[in-house]
């Protein structure tokens, strides 16, 4: 086979492969518009400084709560 003849197949490869990555593309983004979760694109409402500081506020003290039991089962 002439170097012609080995470029030439080397570009029907190339088409090829070019085309089934095309045809990927649009499987993956068929498949992300099917399985998006609807309504997560929506930008959040801002929290309030009041509800900040109660969720804060609950998480010391869950955490509190775990320390407590880690030390009792210490000693």
């Amino acid at each position: 086979m002439n170097l012609s003849g080995i470029v030439k197949q080397l570009k029907k490869e190339r088409d090829r492969a070019a085309q089934q990555v095309s045809q990927l593309d649009a499987a993956l983004s068929a498949f992300v518009r099917v399985y998006r979760k609807p309504g997560r694109t929506a930008k959040r409402k801002p929290m309030s400084l009041s509800a900040r500081r109660k969720i804060a506020a609950a998480q010391r003290a869950r955490w509190a709560k775990v320390r407590a039991v880690r030390k009792r089962q210490k000693g």
